[in-house]
Formats: structure tokens, C-alpha cells, sequence
């Protein structure tokens, strides 16, 4: 088994601008480019000897695993299954539009008001399934091997909670994933 820490991507413009991104290719703020320095030195001081970092497609995530990856010589790799989950007609919208088009179907989480479904979007089910098929990717691929997963709100809390083989549900009820933040798997 690998041991896997996951990283949330430093702040973006939408986050900066409080507006719902989901697959929206914003590049980081310049607090997130400044949190991507912050975390690649923790890391680099924490001693953890990373084999590989991989990172979602998109460059907010893409750009954080960079810093890192500079700062600590590891190689960076893009997983197209650690992109953030899609949020359909929500992407591009203001967080306070949540409720108009979710209706009924939110789930409020440790900070966030989770939207289940709307037109277009990827489920939470679909998500937690990416999510188990990541680590078990992973695992087989980096036994024994200390791997970061460069990711986004969404997707890692569902890698969390398939880590912990709980449903996504609870994954939900997670403290809140904030910008930078490693967690340990």
C-alpha cells in the first residue's frame, strides 16, 4: 500500500471571486500562488520523500503540484481522474446560486452547502467511484512509496472517504478541505 497524502490547489480567481468553478480553468490568485510557496517549503521541511506527484488537469491544481514539485524535485504527472467533480449549470455561477438551482437536493457539509444534483453536473456517487479507482491506481502502482495527489475540494473529499470506507455522504461531513491543506490518508 502507498502512502498517500492529498493537497487541496492554492486559491483561483473563482475562489477569490466566490464563484462556483468545477471544470473552469482559472489560474491561482496571487494568495494562491503565495500558498503553493508556503506549502512546497512545509513539504521540502517536513522530510517526506515523495516518489511522484500527481495533479489534476486543470491549472489551478496543475500549477500548486509545480511549485511543489520544483521546490522538492519531484516529478509532476497529470490524472485526469483528479479533476474537480463537474458542476454542470452551477460552473461559472455565484455561490449564492446554489440554492435557485438545486432546489431541495443540498447537503450542508462542515462549512460548504454541497449541491447533489443539478443540469449537468457529476454526481457524488460517480465521484467516490473515481475517487476508490484512484487509490486503488495508486496503490498498486506505489507500494510502499509516499505519493502526493495534487486535487480540488470535491474529489478529495471523496478520496477521503473512500480511504476511510465511508460512504460519500459522510465524506461530505468532513471538516472542510481549505486551500493548501496536505492531509494524510
Amino acid at each position: 500500500m502507498a502512502y498517500i497524502h492529498i493537497c487541496r490547489h492554492g486559491q483561483d480567481m473563482d475562489n477569490a471571486h466566490g464563484i462556483l468553478n468545477g471544470h473552469r480553468n482559472e489560474p491561482l490568485s496571487d494568495l494562491g500562488r503565495s500558498q503553493a510557496v508556503t506549502v512546497a517549503n512545509k513539504i521540502k521541511e517536513s522530510g517526506v520523500n515523495y516518489s511522484i506527484i500527481y495533479s489534476s488537469p486543470l491549472q489551478r491544481a496543475l500549477d500548486t503540484a509545480s511549485v511543489i514539485g520544483a521546490a522538492v524535485g519531484v516529478q509532476v504527472q497529470v490524472r485526469a481522474d483528479l479533476i474537480e467533480r463537474d458542476f454542470g449549470v452551477l460552473s461559472g455561477k455565484p455561490y449564492s446560486d446554489i440554492s435557485k438551482y438545486a432546489g431541495d437536493k443540498l447537503l450542508q457539509g462542515d462549512k460548504v452547502l454541497y449541491f447533489l444534483e443539478v443540469e449537468g453536473c457529476e454526481n457524488f456517487d460517480k465521484c467516490y467511484k473515481r475517487a476508490q479507482g484512484v487509490l486503488a491506481d495508486v496503490n498498486a502502482m506505489h507500494a510502499d512509496e509516499h505519493v502526493l495527489l495534487v486535487c480540488h475540494g470535491d474529489i478529495g473529499k471523496m478520496l477521503q472517504a473512500a480511504h476511510a470506507k465511508v460512504e460519500w455522504q459522510e465524506g461530505l461531513r468532513l471538516p472542510y478541505f481549505v486551500n493548501t491543506e496536505v492531509i494524510e490518508l
